[in-house]
């Protein structure tokens, strides 16, 4: 298991480390669509969809990262008051019952639809808009794919504390 889960925390460091420079490219590409609109009475599509292939990117894709991390949201209401031990248990059985079926369901469901895109590279309806919104619906099974690799490995890492009986330090 411990090639599995070194695999996947470079992966998910990689994808967090790209991520965190599509969130500047994000910032810089928002400036220059307010500058160009307000100061130059200009607007452009394509750097309209830009923004939001972006924000697309960051979103799907950072969903696995942000689980990894610990940073996703969730209710802490009862989950902070717990022992270790029994957000071990929580957080398992979370990922089989939750994570895992509804991320195979969603990146199942969303094959047909990618695939049909990708059959006609399907481009922007914008007239100047970007030519790849089959590249753009890729993102949706290939963020379930990351989640659920993240998703596993966290289950994995869960199932060794429970069984050698050690905490998870938080």
């Amino acid at each position: 298991m411990q090639p599995f889960l070194t695999f996947n925390d470079r992966l998910q460091h990689a994808l967090g480390l790209i991520l965190s420079w599509l969130l500047l490219a994000m910032a810089i590409v928002t400036v220059t669509v307010v500058l160009l609109r307000y100061g130059f009475n200009m607007g452009t599509i394509a750097l309209q969809e830009g923004l939001m292939y972006l924000h697309a990117c960051v979103f799907l894709m950072g969903a696995g990262v942000a689980l990894g991390r610990d940073s996703h949201v969730r209710v802490d209401i009862f989950y902070q008051r717990m022992s270790a031990r029994n957000r071990d248990w929580v957080n398992a059985l979370g990922i089989v019952m939750f994570l895992l079926p509804v991320s195979v369901i969603i990146g199942f469901s969303s094959w047909s639809y990618v695939h049909e895109s990708w059959i006609i590279r399907e481009v922007s309806p914008e007239p100047g808009g970007i030519p790849a919104v089959f590249i753009l619906k890729t993102l949706i099974p290939l963020s379930m794919l990351t989640l659920c690799l993240q998703g596993l490995s966290l289950l994995v890492t869960c199932t060794q504390r429970l069984v050698a009986g050690e905490p998870h330090g938080r």
